[in-house]
């Protein structure tokens, strides 16, 4: 088989500090023309060396694989190359959605997925540019999207504008108003112009349920930001606290006992009566709502927004023997996911 008459996929399999490329990259060759990766110059050292690789392999078995090793310049590139027929080229619409698939890869949101079915959600995703001075969102607007940088600088504000945190590319902010259903407790202002992808609430519950791995690294991140937020509310070991679910939502006080490690009785005083959850080293070990028990009693727990709650630490000896109910953040993902379906309908 002619060389020329062949399509070949040139990808860089491995790198070490080259300038241009990076790993999973890709050049096509069809004769003898080199279109390197989308948006990406050529390199005219690796296109040398390509040409010299395979100048003179003018008959090619189909679907046979070579390697070969850039000469490098300031850095190196480990190279694959396959041989098979003539593609076509895709539509400019596929290529957009492998390229942001590409994109996302690289993101710690989607690294437990595949870059094929990354390519499935691009659908669900839509995009927004902020100039330098825009709220995306602010204090008090409902949880509509959750959003995803793909480039610029936003910082999160809280009362008297003070800043909380500073995020860039590929982190992740909204979720947790969309997850508990709570207005936005913070201020997202951006300090230089921005590119976001947003899953819309309809499209991100649809997004949890095809991906499930992606509903653990959200109730990680959630957790982590929760306990960040109310970590002074639980210092020391024998600190006992109390509040009104209207101010910390009944997801949000048990991630930060979870996050703590502590143990002892939540007890809360709802509109459908008195409820509790026992937990051993912030594990849920026992949950209890009028005719519910369990893990209903939990789902049902998490429902409620008004009344009051206390925490107090310690529990008898016959509970600190008891088997937990699961593990908590599959569990409270279930009980976040039932309270959203409600909402919905």
């Amino acid at each position: 088989m002619n060389l020329n008459s062949l399509n070949t996929i040139i990808t860089i399999s491995e790198t070490d500090a080259c300038p241009l490329y990076q790993t999973e990259d890709y050049f096509s060759l069809t004769g003898h023309a080199i279109f390197p990766p989308q948006g990406k110059p050529v390199c005219l050292i690796l296109s040398g060396d390509i040409r010299k690789i395979l100048s003179g392999k003018t008959d090619m078995e189909q679907g046979k694989s070579i390697s070969l090793l850039c000469s490098g310049c300031s850095g190196t590139a480990t190279l694959t190359c396959r041989f098979g027929p003539p593609q076509k080229e895709l539509p400019g619409q596929d290529r957009q959605v492998d390229n942001i698939a590409k994109i996302l890869s690289n993101f710690s949101m989607f690294q437990s997925i595949g870059q094929h079915q990354i390519a499935k959600l691009v659908k669900f995703l839509k995009l927004a540019q902020f100039s330098k001075g825009d709220f995306i969102i602010k204090k008090g607007d409902p949880g509509k999207n959750l959003y995803i940088i793909l480039s610029g600088t936003i910082e999160v504000l809280g009362d008297n504008n003070a800043r909380i945190a500073v995020l860039k590319k590929g982190e992740v902010f909204g979720e947790m108003s969309l997850l508990s259903g709570d207005p936005v407790g913070a201020n997202i202002k951006v300090v230089e112009p921005a590119k976001v992808l947003y899953f819309q609430s309809h499209d991100f519950r649809k997004v949890l349920h095809q991906f499930p791995t992606m509903q653990l690294y959200l109730a990680r991140l959630l957790s982590k930001r929760l306990a960040q937020k109310n970590i002074e509310k639980l210092t020391g070991d024998t600190a006992g606290i109390s509040g009104t679910l209207s101010e910390t939502p009944p997801p949000e006080i048990c991630q930060t006992i979870n996050m703590n490690q502590k143990t002892g009785l939540l007890t809360l005083h709802l509109p459908g009566g008195d409820a509790a959850i026992a937990f051993r080293d912030g594990d849920i070990i026992k949950a209890e709502y009028g005719i519910w028990t369990g893990k209903e009693a939990f789902f049902e727990i998490l429902k409620d927004t008004e009344g009051r709650f206390s925490f107090h630490p310690g529990l008898s000896p016959e509970e600190m023997q008891m088997r937990e109910l699961g593990h908590f953040m599959c569990l409270l993902m279930e009980g976040v996911s039932r309270v959203d379906e409600l909402t919905v309908r």
